[in-house]
């Protein structure tokens, strides 16, 4: 019944509200409604913001979300609406210590009395690792319903289920790492389950670092296509002056295609340069681009060092 997200990385907390709203968009169940979303600036200032109902774009309107920009440490709880209050009790954090989300019921205490999320937190500032911090909330309690995510200041994430909860069948998880970002995600209850977490972490990795994203761009029409040895842009003083294409069928006096394609060379005086990131399908009369299907519009990024 609930989705929780940790992200460490740029623009951490809108990079979290997309991987919601992601599956805002696709899923049904237990979402749409409340959501508690927890971070730490880079000056270890605590923000923590929460809506009851309208969730990813009901927080994203909240006018506290200007504050969340600069920060590279958040964390989000999400489900159904009109959850108890202080909806913060669902991402409890410390910034001397790091940032604590989850999923089902870790705000709720055990038959012992301990509140998982809170146990984990307790661990960290006692200075366990986020795994040691998951295993230190469950390992004694492994019926209580709930999941953990924990991140450490570092942005080191481990997550983990109860046993109890682990052996759902509605469950899902997502756990990335890489040089710039990582994210943990868990879930249950949102439907269909079984890529709603590679999703959300889709839109998140395409939110730090858009796969579409080009410094550099231009366009189609009128463009020359004369015949080379590979497809390529060929392109001077960052200006894109025509195209080289494999085959004599771009020479005839009716043609459709794409004469570049993403991934292709970029080329400057027989030296590549760069990177085709976004194609266009063009119409083409006798090796001149006459018209495109769709955008015009041509991208590319540099790969050399210059």
């Amino acid at each position: 019944m609930t989705i929780g997200i940790a992200v460490h990385g740029p623009q951490a907390a809108r990079a979290a509200l997309a991987g919601l709203e992601a599956v805002e968009a696709v899923g049904r169940g237990a979402i749409g409604g409340f959501v508690s979303l927890s971070v730490i600036t880079p000056g270890r200032k605590l923000i923590d913001l929460g809506v009851q109902r309208g969730g990813a774009q009901a927080m994203l309107a909240q006018p506290g979300m200007a504050q969340t920009d600069g920060a590279r440490l958040a964390v989000l709880m999400s489900s159904g609406p009109d959850r108890p209050e202080p909806l913060s009790q669902f991402t409890p954090c410390d910034p001397a210590a790091g940032l604590i989300t989850g999923h089902r019921l870790p705000n709720m205490p055990g038959p012992d009395g301990i509140v998982p999320n809170r146990q984990a937190l307790e661990a960290l500032r006692a200075g366990a690792t986020p795994e040691a911090a998951v295993q230190a909330a469950f390992a004694p309690r492994p019926q209580v319903d709930a999941g953990l995510i924990v991140m450490s200041l570092a942005g080191e994430i481990a997550l983990g289920n109860s046993a109890a909860v682990a052996a759902r069948d509605d469950i899902g998880a997502a756990h990335f790492v890489s040089e710039t970002l990582s994210v943990g995600i868990l879930h249950n209850t949102i439907f269909p389950h079984h890529a709603l977490a590679d999703l959300a972490l889709s839109a998140i990795r395409d939110r730090v670092a858009p796969a579409d994203a080009a410094p550099y761009q231009g366009q189609a029409l009128g463009l020359s296509v004369v015949p080379g040895a590979v497809h390529a842009l060929l392109v001077e003083d960052d200006q894109i002056v025509g195209a080289e294409a494999v085959g004599p069928e771009w020479l005839r006096p009716d043609w459709e295609g794409c004469p570049v394609r993403r991934g292709d060379p970029v080329k400057t005086g027989g030296r590549v340069v760069g990177q085709v990131v976004a194609e266009a399908y063009c119409t083409l009369a006798n090796g001149v681009v006459t018209g495109t299907r769709g955008s015009g519009t041509i991208s590319w990024k540099r790969t050399d060092k210059t």
